[in-house]
């Protein structure tokens, strides 16, 4: 289904510091996106690189005592400015209209509650449906996530249930109330590859059925491959490349971006003894993040230029295919000029 041309959520400029005993640190650094109806966009980096940040900041669940969301922020959802919204707009508008799966089903569950109860729950407060009406819905999301004995499970703990079991409740808990947009932070981690094929089947399934826009987060760039749209790919708090997923895959503009590709192991490939390509070093501490480029003490291509200043994220080409049509790119030399610029060369500095 190809998505409508308007977006259903605009990010804008999203900042996200948090008040720590170091002090104030910026996660999330002047990040911008769009989602659009019946896609799927993928956010894709290592661990610290504020993918689950900007998530929890779309559905403000990040804790209000320590964290600080940019004025100037901007989370437009249906005319209303998540960023700045108060708890009792959101809590009408999250679990409904936004809803989330979360990390770890096994700690997001309530272990001394029923399945059927947490089912309940978020019914209750988003529909009119009484009580046996609510029972009866709760039992359809089962059947719809295709969860085993469906109508026994209702009235099982988490701690009964295998980990894919878990997972699908959790799908089934976050599409109760039909939402525009499913974020789904890492939704196969921890599984096996068995259940992680079938969940992605089941969320690609729904999607097609119900029309939702998903916003996946995750480590896995071929899952990102085989389910998504679009790809957004952050380091250090901040976007540095983003546009169709095929382009993406075959034609990487950044050194990280193609790093990460380069580290997926191939199926049918023999290694002959070789080792898998990694990225050496470690993202940056947000305390202490270089000048420049924030990837440069990683980069194989870093020249002056990248140590002394940090580069903007611009546009450079169009894709055309889903949504936002752009590809953007923060670096000072994409690897598209690579081949014909004699500047971009390897430095042969180890990071």
């Amino acid at each position: 289904m190809t998505p409508a041309r308007r977006p259903i959520l605009e990010v804008r400029g999203l900042t996200t510091r948090f008040r720590t005993d170091r002090g104030i640190v910026t996660a999330v650094d002047d990040v911008s996106f769009d989602v659009f109806a019946g896609e799927t966009l993928g956010i894709v980096g290592e661990s610290g690189c504020g993918k689950t940040v900007t998530s929890k900041s779309i559905m403000r669940l990040l804790p209000a005592r320590t964290t600080i969301i940019d004025p100037k922020s901007r989370i437009m959802f249906e005319g209303t400015n998540l960023a700045s919204a108060d708890e009792r707009a959101m809590r009408k508008i999250r679990g409904d209209r936004i809803a989330m799966i979360f990390q770890e089903p096994m700690t997001s569950l309530n272990p001394v509650f029923t399945i059927g109860w947490q089912l309940d729950e978020a019914l209750k407060y988003h529909t009119d449906l009484d009580s046996s009406g609510r029972r009866k819905r709760a039992l359809e999301m089962l059947r719809l996530v295709e969860m085993p004995e469906a109508e026994r499970r209702l009235d099982e703990y988490p701690h009964q249930l295998s980990g894919g079991m878990r997972q699908r409740v959790m799908i089934a808990i976050a599409l109760c109330c039909e939402p525009d947009i499913l974020i789904a932070d890492e939704p196969t981690t921890a599984l096996d590859v068995t259940i992680q094929a079938q969940i992605l089947d089941l969320m690609e399934g729904l999607k097609r059925k119900l029309d939702t826009a998903i916003v996946l987060i995750t480590h896995n760039l071929g899952v990102v491959a085989q389910v998504c749209d679009r790809v957004i790919v952050m380091y250090a708090g901040r976007i540095i490349e983003s546009g169709p997923v095929h382009d993406i895959f075959h034609s990487p503009e950044h050194p990280y971006t193609r790093a990460l590709l380069r580290s997926i192991p191939k199926s049918g490939h023999k290694a002959h003894g070789r080792r898998l390509p990694t990225i050496e070093g470690i993202v940056p501490s947000l305390f202490e993040l270089p000048k420049g480029c924030r990837f440069q003490d990683r980069c194989e291509y870093r020249q002056q230029r990248c140590i002394d200043v940090e580069p903007e994220l611009l546009d450079v080409g169009v894709g055309g295919r889903v949504g936002d049509p752009l590809r953007q790119v923060r670096c000072h030399f994409p690897l598209s000029g690579a081949s014909s610029s004699p500047t971009i060369e390897r430095t042969g500095v180890e990071p």
